[in-house]
């Protein structure tokens, strides 16, 4: 494969170098609130957030007041938003069956799809407050059944930010706490003396928040080792330079370490687009992240053939793919590593981020190699059973009895050769 590489990002061994600093910090925290429960907590959130209020946790008047400030504009936003995620949720939750077999004479086999008890789900602020991560979480647990869905959120600037409020109580939460950063995370997972803990953990956040819920997977389930957005542009001859670097810098404008690739076969347009990236970062008014981001990870890659692209495309495996190409569904039929892809130059990650009905919470750092993004069946246990007749119970004792005898298990051997002895002669 011919790659060329028209610009190159941050080494990944300066990467890591930050990656590990990061997960020193977050394991004091961790141990902090473990040791000292809502002490630490509160310490944590006036030392980060200037936030320290009667309660963390919002009361229902609290709620209402707060939705009453937005404007019907805004509160008929959420709730369209909120529609097509829950209408979409809907038919991935239809999808998942109950089943029930007879695999032998006397032999029934079936699994049920149980819901999760408890979640927590975590919706970032900071100079973004990210709303419709309250969708993509609190709905989709919703549908999925989950009894008890907690959320948090940072104040921002010191003030409770009321449209992400209003998301999570439209979304149904049942607990709102205006608690961010890794405190947030760790409250909801650990539990303290004011806050139950929840069996899984949901939702986005900063390179902290994210290793959080990396050192807490094992106590609780969470959703995906998520890290920092991603976006990646396949793009041929039929695209043009002003889609490729909007879309690019719509991305990352989200962070200073937020990867955005262009991979193309047209190296004029590889050219071009570096040149339209500059031009609108001039003019963008969060071009004072988005320009780092792009500085240290934005690369363009140039490639020969179709066939290229997509072996590129999955070995980069990318959160976000956006196909600029002549025949978009190709890649549909063709590419197995992505979070999410957007097929066209009609969508956008914007459209599945904020408003289509997709969930935005996908797999970073090549994780879309082995998993795919939150949807209902994140929320939901496949659990098996069994269930058999005694002369079943004869016919697969004998089996059983040898397979474990094979193995040296003669505990398990045992379990076996007594329902032989035992249903042999009934």
């Amino acid at each position: 494969m011919a790659t060329k590489y028209i610009k190159k990002g941050m080494s990944e061994h300066a990467s890591k170098e930050t990656d590990s600093k990061v997960r020193a910090i977050v394991e004091d925290i961790l141990g902090d609130i473990e040791a000292r429960g809502d002490a630490a907590v509160r310490e944590l959130s006036e030392r980060f957030d200037k936030w320290s209020p009667e309660s963390f946790r919002l009361t229902p008047e609290q709620v209402e007041d707060i939705v009453s400030r937005l404007s019907q504009q805004t509160i008929d936003d959420l709730k369209f938003a909120q529609a097509q995620v829950r209408n979409f949720a809907q038919v991935q939750r239809a999808a998942l069956q109950d089943v029930e077999v007879e695999t032998l004479p006397g032999v029934v086999l079936g699994h049920k799809n149980i819901p999760a008890n408890s979640v927590g789900c975590y919706v970032p602020g900071g100079r973004y407050p990210m709303v419709a991560s309250a969708h993509m979480s609190i709905v989709t647990a919703k549908v999925a059944g989950v009894k008890r869905i907690i959320a948090c959120t940072p104040p921002i600037n010191g003030e409770i930010p009321a449209a992400t409020v209003a998301a999570m109580y439209f979304g149904g939460a049942d607990e709102i706490y205006v608690l961010g950063g890794v405190q947030a995370v760790a409250v909801m997972a650990l539990g303290t003396e004011s806050i139950a803990p929840v069996d899984m953990l949901i939702g986005p956040g900063n390179m902290y928040v994210a290793e959080a819920k990396r050192q807490l997977y094992g106590r609780v389930g969470i959703d995906l080792f998520a890290g920092p957005t991603e976006v990646l542009v396949i793009a041929d001859h039929t695209a043009d330079a002003e889609i490729c670097a909007t879309d690019l810098l719509g991305q990352a404008e989200h962070g200073p370490t937020s990867p955005a690739i262009l991979l193309t076969t047209d190296e004029q347009l590889a050219h071009d687009t570096i040149a339209e990236v500059g031009r609108q970062l001039e003019v963008l008014p969060t071009a004072d992240i988005a320009s780092i981001s792009w500085q240290d990870y934005g690369e363009v890659i140039v490639v020969d053939t179709v066939d290229e692209l997509v072996a590129e495309a999955d070995r980069i495996a990318s959160e976000h793919v956006e196909v600029l190409t002549q025949d978009p569904r190709y890649f549909l039929d063709h590419m197995t590593n992505y979070g999410a892809l957007f097929l066209g130059p009609e969508t956008n990650v914007a459209y599945g981020d904020k408003v289509i009905g997709t969930n935005h919470t996908l797999p970073t750092k090549k994780a879309g190699r082995y998993t795919g993004g939150l949807w209902v069946g994140k929320f939901i246990k496949t659990c098996t059973y069994q269930q058999i007749t005694e002369e079943a119970s004869v016919m697969i004792g004998e089996y059983g009895s040898r397979l474990c005898e094979l193995e040296g298990f003669l505990g398990h051997k045992e379990q076996c050769d007594l329902r032989v002895r035992r249903y042999s002669n009934r």
